[in-house]
């Protein structure tokens, strides 16, 4: 990944990052201001040969190298559970031995002989305490050890160098390093849970992701509007909605597919159920309407039918009774108020859709609507759950395949287009739904006029050749 990939991601994903990084500094605080503060007394002792003292300046330093070799061995005996049981006695200390250790370490300075006793304790008197008490009982017991047999004097004269001092701050904990390291740890964890959340969600929410799974261009992108339930139609909102300019530019797009064709049939269709193919093909049918083509939409989705209504028409007589011969193509259409936009709704559902929809009645369809319409908006089921969309496709001009931003998975959007293949379909291309309304995103625009969100291809050039090189019948880029 480049460095500019990273930043793609992180400012898709500053929210994971942020809140993971206000987690994280909230449990620090939480243990930096709860926890009990603990403070740290330090006691040192100095440790010297009885030859240091010597009447040859060779002997001083052999009582001086001997020292420096001895003491680090005497800074162990602080890990013993006896001289803690000592230093408990002395100070009368409600304490195991094991516990007190704990709270003791002792340290060498580098080439001296020097041993720094530090006790901690939540307690500043009692640290100090634990800390000279241990420097004294460390001494008597150097004493002891080094005083060979039938002697009175050892070989080494331990000293308590420095008292230990009463401390006056704590030492734990550290309110600015913990904060600090914890807001390192946690934008770091942050951008690692947005990478490998990134790295793992294969749904589709780019131009690149489009590029990246199909030939076929992205035609349009619509953004995610709340109140699409209560307003489907593009005839509800403002000419100057967002909603209905991705419309009009998904409208504008399309007149450069197969642009020599003098009839235009298009399949409106998506991966899976859910992802808005109907209200696609229903606005986009009414949006061709409004520019004055001469626009039919046929509702083909015989299993679970929406565009009646959505549209507020009639769906007791469509596809279903022409098919069957019990009503007359004319007779079935139903215009939309207000649009002039033609329809044919679903009719009865029947028990074998897929059966009647590659019936030579359906082919007398289409072919009948050619010869009145400018363009055909056919709204067809899902491609992946059943094979009607890939059989309608297969008799008109393409498929344009709708993904749900966000939702559909590149894998879905993929074996869609290989259903179109199989039945030697072409995809018209691809529209993107559901797109959040944000910056950032690779398809959206602004120019003063108050549109607030839209699409447009980032190389228009690039469409219309693609278009003009695919001939009907092959497949073709969304």
């Amino acid at each position: 990944m480049e460095l500019r990939d990273y930043l793609r991601i992180l400012r898709r994903r500053w929210m994971l990052v942020l809140s993971s990084t206000l987690i994280v500094v909230a449990v620090a605080a939480v243990y930096t201001f709860t926890v009990t503060p603990m403070y740290q007394s330090t006691a040192k002792l100095f440790i010297s040969s009885s030859a240091d003292g010597g009447e040859t300046v060779s002997g001083a330093f052999q009582g001086a190298q001997f020292s420096q070799q001895q003491v680090t061995s005497y800074a162990d005996f602080v890990k013993d559970a006896d001289l803690a049981a000592v230093v408990i006695k002395d100070l009368g200390l409600s304490m195991t031995p094991g516990g007190l250790k704990e709270h003791v370490t002792a340290t060498v300075t580098p080439n001296t002989v020097i041993i720094a006793l530090q006790a901690q304790d939540a307690s500043p008197a009692r640290a100090q305490a634990i800390a000279q008490g241990y420097a004294v009982a460390l001494a008597d017991q150097i004493r002891t050890v080094e005083t060979p047999v039938g002697e009175t004097e050892p070989l080494v004269r331990p000293s308590v160098n420095s008292d230990a001092t009463l401390p006056t701050t704590p030492v734990s904990p550290q309110p600015v390093r913990n904060l600090g390291l914890a807001l390192v740890l946690g934008l770091l964890l942050g951008v690692g849970l947005a990478v490998a959340r990134e790295l793992l969600d294969t749904t589709v929410k780019s131009v690149d992701d489009v590029r990246e799974t199909t030939d076929a261009p992205l035609l349009g992108a619509i953004g995610f509007d709340s109140q699409i339930r209560s307003q489907p139609l593009v005839t509800s909102l403002s000419s100057h909605a967002p909603r209905a300019e991705a419309f009009r530019v998904l409208r504008t797009n399309l007149q450069f597919v197969d642009i020599d064709a003098t009839t235009k049939v298009f399949v409106v269709t998506s991966a899976l159920p859910g992802e808005g193919k109907t209200t696609t093909s229903v606005n986009l049918a009414i949006t061709l309407a409004q520019a004055g083509q001469k626009t039919l939409l046929i509702e083909c989705d015989l299993r679970r039918p929406k565009a009646a209504v959505a549209l507020e028409v009639d769906n007791s007589v469509g596809v279903t009774t022409v098919l069957l011969g019990k009503v007359s193509f004319d007779d079935a259409l139903q215009e939309h108020t207000g649009t002039g936009l033609a329809v044919l709704a679903s009719g009865a559902v029947p028990p074998n859709p897929a059966e009647l929809l590659q019936s030579r009645a359906m082919a007398d369809l289409l072919e009948h609507a050619k010869d009145r319409f400018d363009t055909i908006i056919i709204d067809a089921p899902p491609l992946l759950p059943v094979t009607d969309a890939a059989l309608l496709a297969s008799q008109a001009d393409g498929a344009i395949v709708v993904a749900a931003h966000g939702r559909t998975t590149r894998e879905q959007l993929a074996q869609a287009g290989e259903r179109l293949q199989q039945v030697d379909a072409a995809q018209v291309g691809v529209v993107l739904n559901m797109t959040p309304a944000r910056r950032g995103q690779g398809y959206g625009y602004g120019y003063g006029y108050g549109y607030g969100y839209g699409y447009a291809p980032s190389d228009t050039s690039e469409a219309k050749a693609s278009t003009r090189r695919r001939s009907r019948g092959t497949q073709a880029s969304e």
